[in-house]
């Protein structure tokens, strides 16, 4: 409930199914959500899918998909987040809520009514001017200096004649009767009051015909057929709303609150695109990115807790967001802090859930194939490892990862049969091939003469240190080892792989070296 207008708190989230949901869009829907759960209010899913040519139902089922990863449900919409299991590629949409429908595409006997409202008091009309002479026109006003709108040769065609051309089937548009010079004033919750001219606007096109209704009506007759009371987006909408205000005040319709969002900007302080990297939120599902990081991460994005906190859950930021903490600056995207966020989710994750989250990758990477619960096969020596054996390999390395795809090639020398790599890499600073051979015959005639019970890291360190001490740099041992065993300029430290790897892999990588050398 708003405090001030004693109203109840709708805000919406209304997406056109034409590709892949992105950071932009995500982070609109997640204000809105916010905004409306701290104040006991509804979010509310809305299809906007009139672009018939490009609107797609698996883009619809893909955004599905996405809220219900990162735990954002709504509480009227096309379909509950506990339902999408129902469904496949081709499943059937089961409104829920009293404004249903919830697709645009199916409300447009709604549109309808309402411009025919307006058609017949005169707020809006039938424009038959052709679009070359229209274009002509915009030409010349935006050479003289002036706002390229159209200047109304339709707005006052007598009835009896926008009829008979009609009759005749002469191309025509509906338009808007614009009010002339007009100040449209509205205060948005985080710009303040902001003001435009009608004469900047002029009569926009609100529809086709009475079949195809386009975007500036139907979200005006929308939000007020769902009672939104609140419009949470983005500042590129910022344009359109006066355009809104004066379709809302020819339907006499009472006027929502607006708050419009800053741009996320890129590392250019340009709007974020293609360039700056991934912006579809799937493409950071795949990429390993967790749900409560991306979340944690996107409310940061042009919102600011005033504090020195960082790591939000989602129910923390139901309880601290603001709309009046929200910056009117453009959002810098910086990938360097949502890897450390990640990197924070992914280490407070038990060791068996983050092998469990892992294992996908490694099966994507054909790695390793699962043969029982538990059990997996690992395709390059047709052997088979158990959980644990993952869990001591992931062990190695959780508190390296940003992102769980990373994890494919830092371990995937654990599931090959051989290694391959330049010799050069053995190579510690400026050692010879004959001192790199009598380096890693010197570990093989170690590691040979530990008995496999004992192959442990304290035992393999105390050991392998021992011996590397006695040379005048200990890395003429240690690294032509590392190398050997991982293939890898960077990894674990020896010990560690060698008590996973065990003392047979061991031996066996240290010959195939010698051999790349030789």
């Amino acid at each position: 409930m708003d405090p001030k207008n004693k109203i109840p708190i709708r805000t919406r989230f209304a997406p056109s199914p034409t590709g892949h949901v992105h950071i932009g869009s995500l982070r609109t829907a997640l204000f809105n959500y916010l905004f409306a759960k701290q104040n006991n209010g509804q979010f509310i899913l809305r299809i906007e899918d009139t672009d018939t040519e490009r609107s797609r139902v698996e883009w619809e089922y893909e955004l599905i998909k996405v809220f219900e990863w990162l735990n954002i449900d709504w509480d009227e919409g096309p379909v509950l987040p506990a339902q999408i299991q129902q469904f496949d590629d081709n499943y059937k949409i089961d409104y829920v809520g009293p404004f249903a429908p919830y697709r645009q595409s199916e409300r447009k006997e709604i549109y309808k009514k309402y411009l025919q409202k307006m058609i017949a008091d005169g707020s809006a009309y039938y424009c038959f001017c052709n679009k070359d002479d229209i274009e002509a026109e915009k030409q010349y006003l935006m050479s003289i200096g002036e706002s390229p709108v159209y200047q109304g040769k339709c707005r006052d065609l007598k009835p009896e004649e926008t009829e008979q051309l009609l009759a005749q089937k002469k191309q025509s548009v509906i338009r808007l009767k614009c009010p002339k010079n007009q100040k449209i004033v509205f205060n948005d919750l985080i710009k303040g009051e902001v003001e435009f001219n009608s004469d900047t606007i002029g009569d926009i096109i609100i529809a086709k015909d009475l079949e195809n209704p386009l975007y500036n009506f139907t979200v005006v007759v929308d939000d007020k057929e769902m009672e939104i009371s609140h419009i949470i987006r983005g500042d590129e909408h910022l344009s359109n709303t006066p355009k809104q205000i004066l379709i809302i005040e020819a339907l006499g319709f009472s006027k929502p609150q607006y708050a419009h969002i800053p741009l996320i900007l890129g590392a250019d302080k340009k709007k974020l695109s293609k360039r700056d990297g991934k912006t579809s939120v799937i493409d950071y599902k795949e990429d390993g990115y967790l749900p409560d990081a991306l979340i944690n991460f996107i409310s940061f994005l042009g919102w600011n807790p005033g504090t020195e906190k960082e790591i939000y859950s989602l129910n923390d930021l139901i309880k601290d967001f603001s709309l009046a903490k929200i910056q009117k600056a453009g959002a810098i995207f910086n990938p360097e802090k949502l890897d450390w966020i990640n990197g924070f989710y992914i280490r407070k994750k038990s060791l068996a859930d983050l092998t469990e989250i892992l294992v996908p990758y490694l099966e994507k990477a054909g790695l390793i194939e699962e043969k029982a619960p538990e059990l997996y096969f690992v395709k390059s020596s047709e052997e088979t490892i158990n959980f644990n054996y993952l869990e001591n390999i992931i062990a190695l390395y959780n508190e390296r990862l940003k992102k769980l795809s990373e994890i494919v090639e830092l371990v995937d020398f654990f599931f090959l049969k051989e290694l391959t790599y330049d010799k050069d890499l053995l190579r510690w600073k400026q050692m010879t091939d004959n001192e790199l051979i009598d380096s890693l015959n010197a570990s093989y005639k170690i590691l040979e003469n530990i008995e496999e019970k004992y192959f442990k890291k304290e035992n393999l360190e105390k050991t392998l240190l021992t011996e590397a001490e006695k040379l005048p740099n200990r890395g003429n041992l240690l690294w032509p080892l590392r190398v050997a065993l991982t293939g890898k300029k960077n990894s674990a430290g020896p010990m560690e792989i060698l008590e996973v790897l065990g003392k047979q892999k061991a031996l066996l990588r240290i010959s195939q070296a010698l051999k790349i050398i030789f």
